[in-house]
C-alpha cells in the first residue's frame, strides 16, 4: 500500500544529499579532465554546484519515482562533457576521470558520516526536535546515497563509470567493442532494476558500507 506522508517524507530527506551527490559527482568528472588536459566542461561552465547547469530531466524523474514508490532510491545529472581527443593519454586518462566520480561519493559518505557523528555526540539528550530528527535523518541518508550513487556507478554496464574503468585493462579492439554497448546500458539497468537483481547487488554493499561507516563514528 503506498504512504503518501512516509514516501513523500523520505523525498524531502534526500532530495538534498542527492543534490548534493550527483552533482558532486560530475563536477568531479570535469575537474579530473580539466587536470588531464581536455577543458570542455569549464568551458562549458560545468564545473559548478549550481543544480541548473546539472539538471537531467531523465534523471530527476527517475529519482523522484525512486524516492516516492520503491525502496531503491537514485538519480543522475547531466553528464559531464570529455573530449577524449583532448587529453593527454586518452585511454589512462578517461579511467582516472570516469574514477573520480564514484570516489568523489564514497568521500562524501564519509564526510556525511563524519557531521553524523559529531552531531549525535554534542545532542544534549535522546529527547530531540523535529528539525534535529529530520537534520540527523537527512545525514544518513547522505550517507547511504553517496555509497549508492558511488557503487552503482561502478558497475561495469556501459555507459557507467565502472565500464570505462574496465576498458582501460582491456585490448583497444576490445575496449572499443565493450564500450560501444553502452547504447543498451539503460535497459540492463531498467531490467535490473525492475527485476529486483540491482538491489540484491548493491544491497549488501550500501548496507554494509553504511554499517561500517556509522560504526567507526560510534553510532552503531
Amino acid at each position: 500500500m503506498f504512504d503518501f506522508a512516509f514516501n513523500a517524507q523520505r523525498f524531502a530527506v534526500y532530495l538534498i544529499p542527492t543534490l548534493l551527490g550527483i552533482i558532486m559527482h560530475e563536477v568531479a568528472h570535469g575537474w579530473m579532465a580539466s587536470r588531464k588536459g581536455d577543458q570542455t566542461a569549464r568551458f562549458m561552465g560545468r564545473l559548478t554546484l549550481n543544480p541548473v547547469s546539472h539538471f537531467d530531466a531523465l534523471g530527476a524523474a527517475v529519482f523522484l519515482l525512486t524516492s516516492l514508490g520503491t525502496g531503491f532510491i537514485f538519480g543522475w545529472a547531466k553528464p559531464v562533457p570529455v573530449n577524449v581527443r583532448n587529453l593527454r593519454d586518452p585511454a589512462r586518462d578517461m579511467m582516472w576521470v570516469a574514477l573520480a566520480g564514484p570516489v568523489t561519493n564514497f568521500l562524501l559518505a564519509i564526510g556525511f558520516a563524519l557531521v553524523l557523528g559529531a552531531v549525535v555526540a554534542m545532542l544534549p539528550s535522546p529527547d530531540i526536535s523535529d528539525t534535529t530528527r529530520y537534520f540527523l535523518l537527512m545525514l544518513v541518508a547522505g550517507v547511504n546515497i553517496n555509497l549508492c550513487l558511488a557503487w552503482i556507478n561502478l558497475l561495469p554496464i556501459p555507459p557507467l563509470d565502472g565500464s570505462k574503468i574496465v576498458a582501460y585493462f582491456l585490448p583497444p579492439r576490445a575496449a572499443w567493442a565493450y564500450i560501444s554497448a553502452g547504447r543498451y546500458g539503460f535497459i540492463i539497468l531498467v531490467l535490473l532494476l525492475a527485476t529486483g537483481l540491482l538491489g540484491h547487488i548493491l544491497g549488501p554493499l550500501i548496507g554494509g558500507g553504511s554499517d561500517l561507516l556509522l560504526s567507526l563514528v560510534g553510532i552503531k
